[in-house]
């Protein structure tokens, strides 16, 4: 849904099920799709309710604000885009949503210098970026994700060659047009 430069998402379920949000157009940003966030939250169904999840290259916000309508406890957004980001923000605030929290910053940079552990990760980065990798490594080597961590991954379906660390299994994997998008788990006889 477009309207003068601005687009919207729609929560598909949760306490803010049917609610609008309004994001920028910027070249960068693709929302998930609501099919795939469906598919997405019913692999998760089981997994989301009082997690600490991490929506790295935010954007929009679907993936985030998703899991906290579905009853996260904690939801931390990073993009470096400031009009991303402040729009963001000014969801979280006609959501009432004191479960998110927004942050301005490069994912990278970001990840080097956190030490939040999270049960939910969902990657999603420009696909033109080629970051996933080491995004991926990042939160493994950071110690950033919870044992049992589940973590989603979204990029392009021509780009098979996402390198994922050894100790992550994939549960789950489709394909929407142009998308792939994978959920990974963390074999927990390998975590240390």
């Amino acid at each position: 849904m477009r309207q003068s430069g601005r687009s919207q998402l729609r929560i598909i379920a949760g306490k803010w099920r049917g609610r609008k949000l309004e994001f920028p157009e910027l070249s960068d940003l693709r929302p998930t799709p609501d099919r795939v966030r469906e598919t997405l939250f019913n692999w998760l169904q089981a997994d989301v309710s009082g997690s600490i999840c991490l929506d790295l290259f935010a954007g929009s916000g679907a993936l985030g604000f998703e899991a906290a309508s579905r009853g996260a406890s904690r939801v931390i957004m990073v993009d470096d885009d400031r009009a991303a980001t402040s729009a963001l923000a000014a969801n979280a605030g006609k959501l009432k949503a004191d479960n998110v929290e927004i942050v301005t910053a490069d994912a990278l940079g970001w990840l080097n210098s956190e030490d939040s552990v999270f049960d939910l990760a969902f990657l999603d980065p420009p696909y033109h970026a080629s970051i996933l990798g080491q995004c991926c490594a990042l939160l493994e080597r950071g110690k950033n994700l919870a044992e049992n961590a589940k973590i989603y991954l979204e990029h392009s379906r021509v780009d098979t060659g996402v390198d994922v660390p050894e100790n992550w299994v994939c549960l789950k994997s489709r394909f929407a047009g142009q998308v792939a998008y994978k959920l990974f788990g963390r074999a927990q006889q390998l975590c240390q």
